[in-house]
């Protein structure tokens, strides 16, 4: 009977808390970190954590303090307070991923770079409102494709440009600059040797050739991907890891 009750408890637990971050971590995908947004801004070991505690400690801590002979009042008072440790968890990661949620793909320079919520400093927010920039961000922002080219005066030592709304461009006014970026895999500086060559049986398995120059470095928090373009109309065909 004990152990029939402590196992139902443990299942119950970890069904709702498998629901609460089934959502938490599905309206975060859905909105912000696809492809690839989830694997450029190294959010993996934040989703371990908040996995770690809602579907193993939670759940397993009950399994051991339920028992059938415990008072009610007491068996709820205890899992309350391993619920309100679990919630805990799950907010505090929750407000991570959304501080650092992907908000721009950016184009400057001779790379795409992922910008994420947090890159962007609470003054260039400002002036981006002040200057009424159509690209800045909103709460509601989703992401967006844009480009960024360095404006008449701009240093390196004004700020990092990528993180600058109030410069930002449409997508498609930056590609004439991007189609003068491209390149083999070979003449990029972004990858090791061994990447390279991964880099082209993955285009050759996908029908791309590494030998034309349509490509270009995505960057974020973890290893680069390769964005690959057609050359002729600039459409993105593919995304492919180095790793």
């Amino acid at each position: 009977m004990g152990i029939k009750f402590r196992i139902q408890a443990f299942i119950t637990h970890l069904a709702g808390s498998a629901t609460v971050l089934g959502l938490a971590l599905g309206t975060l995908y859905i909105g912000w970190y696809h492809w690839p947004g989830w694997y450029l801004s190294g959010v993996t070991p934040v989703i371990g954590v908040m996995a770690g505690v809602d579907l193993a400690l939670g759940p397993l801590l009950t399994l051991v303090i339920a028992n059938p002979r415990k008072p009610r009042r007491e068996l709820r008072r205890d899992i309350g307070v391993i619920i309100a440790i679990q919630l805990a968890a799950l907010s505090y990661g929750t407000l991570q991923m959304w501080n650092g949620r992907p908000l721009y793909y950016v184009f400057s320079d001779n790379a795409l770079s992922l910008v994420q919520a947090y890159d962007i400093e609470p003054q260039e927010l400002a002036l981006a409102e002040q200057q009424q920039a159509p690209w800045r961000p909103h709460w509601y922002s989703l992401p967006r494709w844009v480009s960024a080219p360095a404006p008449a005066g701009y240093k390196r030592s004004d700020g990092d440009l990528i993180a600058m709304p109030r410069y930002y461009q449409s997508w498609q006014s930056g590609l004439p600059a991007l189609r003068r970026q491209l390149v083999t895999i070979e003449e990029s500086g972004f990858y090791t040797p061994p990447e390279k060559t991964r880099v082209e049986a993955r285009m050759r398995a996908a029908g791309l050739s590494p030998q034309t120059a349509n490509a270009l470095p995505l960057t974020g928090r973890h290893r680069p991907l390769v964005a690959v373009f057609d050359p002729h109309s600039l459409a993105l065909l593919a995304l492919i890891s180095a790793t």
